[in-house]
């Protein structure tokens, strides 16, 4: 069986991007739970007008992996801020808390 690691070079990563997910998904709401092994990251995506939102994508991370995403997500918002001035995120939204049900327990 011939060696397919030698077309890849050391310390680089070939990572594929489904055309599926190409064109990305719209969400303008988040909701973070966590348990003591696992962060969930719920993303929504809510309408104007419309009584019911949709989760759209549902993303499960290690504490570790969590950690290091809100570590790049500030550090590119510090570069977005630097480049085009800050974000205005006074914009208050009521969340309805409780569309998950119960709270889930490990």
């Amino acid at each position: 069986m011939p060696d397919q690691t030698k077309n890849v070079n050391q310390g680089q990563m070939e990572i594929e991007l489904p055309e599926s997910e190409a064109t990305g998904t719209y969400s303008n709401l988040v909701m973070i739970t966590h348990s003591a092994s696992e962060f969930i990251l719920d993303f929504i995506a809510v309408m104007p007008g419309n009584p019911k939102a949709k989760v759209v994508k549902r993303m499960v991370l290690t504490p570790d992996h969590a950690k290091r995403l809100a570590t790049a997500l500030a550090e590119n918002v510090n570069k977005f801020e630097e480049e085009h001035g800050a974000i205005n995120s006074d914009q208050k939204f009521d969340v309805p808390f409780n569309f998950r049900g119960p709270t889930p327990e490990a």
